[in-house]
This record gives C-alpha cells, structure tokens and sequence, in this order.
C-alpha cells in the first residue's frame, strides 16, 4: 500500500513526468521508492541493452558436467588448516541441494575429513554475496549435534504465495562438528542473501561467533523484473526470511546482521584467531582459578558453590579478557557475597593469557624479598613507606601493606 501510494503521488508530479533523460529518471524513481518503504534492496534502472526480464540469478549448475561441477567448486569453496589446529574453511557461493547431492561424497572426502580433527573452525562468508536456499541446512546441520533436528528458517516466496521450512538435516555424510568446538563466522559489507541467512542462524543458535562487519541487508532472492514494455527495470527481493529464531522479530533483511566483534573485514580472520587463542586458554585458566579457590579462600564453607557454579557457567559469548573478567567477577561475587573475591588478569612475558584471583587473604600478594645492597634496600623502602613532615612539624607516615616480618626484621 505504501508503494501504491507513492507510484500514485509521482504520476501527479510535473516535476517527475518532465524528466527527459531516462537515467536520471531512474535515479529519482529508486530514491522514490526506497525513501517511501525504507528498503534499499529497491532498485529502478535503466537498462536499453536488456532485452529480456531475467531473474538476477546465479547460474544453472544442474546443467554443469561433472567435471565442470567439480572446476567451479574448487574456485568456490576453499579450506586449509592454519597454526594451532585451526580449521579454516572459505565459502564465497553456496550451490544447493541438486548440486550437494551430486558433490557430496567430494565434499566429505577432500574438504571435510580434513576439517573434522581441527580444534576449532572459521567459517569465512566475507566474499559469499548468494548461493541457494536449498544449501542452508547442509550447513548449519554439520554445526549441529546429531540425533536432533533443529527449525531454524521458513522462507515466503511472494510469487507463489507459499512458504517453505527449513529443518537440520536428520543424517549427513561423513561427521558432524563437535558442538564443543568453537566456531567463528567472518563477514564483511558485501557478504549477503543466503550466507546472512547463515550468519544470523548460527548467531541466533549461540553456535558462533560472528566477527568482521555488519553485512549488506540483502534478500534471499533479488528478481530483475521488466517494467511493461519499457527499458526500465524493477530489482526487487521477492522472498523473505520469517525466523523462527529471530523470535517473528525483525531479521537480517534490510539492516544486515550485526557482528557479534565489530572489525574492519580485512583485519577479521586476524581478530578471529586472537579471540580463539583466548578460548584455547579458558579451560586451563578456569582450572588454575578452582585450584586457588579451593587452596587460599578463606571462606571455606562458599568454596563448593564457587567451584560448581564455575562448572556450570556459560563462556560461549566470552570474546576477550574484558568479557572473561567482568563474567567471572559478577558470578562469584555474587554466589560467595564476598565483595573482596576478585579476578583480574596479569601479562606474562610469553604474552599468554592468565588470571590471577584474590580473595581475603590475598595470598597471590607475595612479601618481596630483601636484596642485600644499601641503595637497593632504600628503594624497596621508598616503594612501600612514604615519609614527610608536614607544615606545623606534624609527622605522615604512609605504607601500603604490611610487610613480612622477616623482611621488617632485615630492615
């Protein structure tokens, strides 16, 4: 109805119909169009070269040979294993259910088994700008545990006026990705239609990280549609996403999906191993912290409910040290009431990743040792007291912790 209003208001504009050339007609009519709706996937062109109303398409694959099939997949799907067991795996158009069926038992053979005994795995759509519908499942069903099938789509096809659901697949060839097994999903402004659908299911399935930049807002399928007999085209989405795991709410579509970690997208892949070098090192951090929990906090009684709500804590969404320490503070100071249990990080010459907790007693604090020289006794000295006599021959005597007595002793 609002396009219907706004066409109606253009025709009884003079300043409109009086536009002679036909580019530039082309122009005010899409900003028409997209200021009436607020939908940027709108387009008019004007195109004297086009002869025939063709749906802007990817092209028929099914036609392909085999041979030809198998060229066209090795330019669109790429993958290595990086430093540290890390599964890199690049997508930049994703063929459909006809073409899967065929390349499948390929897939599974030179691209996955290679893939499946990584550690963790970057999903790269930063180049995908479309591929089929029919494709989506294969994806996220290799993302998701098995024994379960998930709804995680239903697409409306205006033109046919039917919707169409979209399940994970019940069994898939070769395995499935370990669900405790990070993943990460790049994106950049030109990523778009089905590798957002993708994006934004992992997303909402808390199954990845989605690090680089927002995507384009795009559809899951673009038509290039003839306006009468003219030159002028009309480029306009003619399906759309309806969740269900964006709750009915808006989805991706126009406003593209948000990253979970904003970054430019040539910097995205680099960002990706750094927050999964970070989560390689959580197990071994949490460890450490339950060993200090258990040895130094002095409220003893707390210490099993601190260890247990550790357990059961939820890191999917730690994506930085900042994240890590701000989770970990707000749980355990709220399970053990003890404003003083406090986690803070600590920088190592290796520039690994640690943790260090003080509770009461803060045993982490160790007394320093006393050198032997003079000089260098008065600096340890100055760095713990501060001495000064204060206008009216009034005496200040500051120190900042108390020292061990053996060191005092020596002092």
């Amino acid at each position: 109805m609002g396009m219907q209003a706004a066409i109606e208001e253009a025709m009884k504009s003079q300043e409109i119909l009086s536009i002679s050339d036909p580019q530039t007609l082309a122009q005010v009519l899409t900003a028409g169009v997209q200021g009436s709706l607020n939908d940027p996937r709108l387009v008019i062109s004007y195109e004297p070269s086009n002869l025939e109303e063709v749906p802007r398409q990817a092209p028929a694959l099914s036609n392909l040979t085999h041979e030809e099939l198998l060229a066209w997949l090795q330019k669109s799907v790429r993958h290595e294993v990086l430093e540290h067991n890390v599964g890199y795996l690049r997508v930049d158009d994703l063929p459909g259910q006809e073409v899967l069926s065929k390349l499948g038992g390929f897939l599974v053979t030179h691209v996955w088994r290679q893939l499946m005994d990584t550690s963790s795995l970057v999903l790269d759509l930063r180049h995908c700008t479309g591929g089929h519908v029919s494709g989506i499942p294969y994806v996220i069903s290799y993302l998701h545990p098995e024994n379960t099938v998930l709804h995680v789509d239903t697409i409306y096809d205006r033109p046919s006026n039917t919707t169409t659901e979209i399940w994970t697949l019940p069994q898939v060839l070769g395995g499935r990705y370990s669900t405790d097994k990070d993943v990460v999903v790049l994106t950049s402004g030109r990523t778009g239609g089905v590798a957002e659908d993708i994006a934004y299911i992992l997303k909402q399935m808390r199954r990845a990280i989605v690090v680089g930049e927002r995507t384009v807002g795009g559809a899951l399928d673009l038509q290039k549609l003839r306006i009468g007999q003219s030159n002028f085209f009309l480029t306009v989405p003619v399906s759309r996403s309806l969740g269900p795991l964006g709750g009915g709410s808006q989805t991706w579509e126009g406003s593209g999906v948000l990253p979970c970690v904003g970054t430019p997208a040539e910097q995205a892949l680099e960002k990706a191993l750094a927050i999964l070098t970070l989560r390689r090192a959580l197990p071994g951090m949490l460890h450490r912290l339950q060993e200090a929990l258990r040895e130094y906090y002095t409220l003893v009684d707390r210490v099993p409910a601190l260890l247990q709500h550790l357990t059961t804590m939820d890191f999917s969404t730690v994506v930085s040290e900042e994240d890590l320490v701000s989770k970990l503070n707000a749980g355990l100071q709220s399970v053990s009431e003890d404003p003083r249990l406090l986690v803070r990080t600590v920088g190592t010459k290796e520039n690994t990743h640690g943790l260090e907790v003080a509770g009461a007693e803060d045993p982490l604090e160790a007394a320093p040792t006393v050198p032997e020289g003079e000089a260098a006794r008065q600096v340890l000295v100055d760095s713990v007291f501060q001495v000064a006599v204060l206008p009216g021959n009034v005496g200040y005597l500051r120190f900042d912790r108390f020292a061990d007595a053996s060191v005092l002793e020596a002092l």
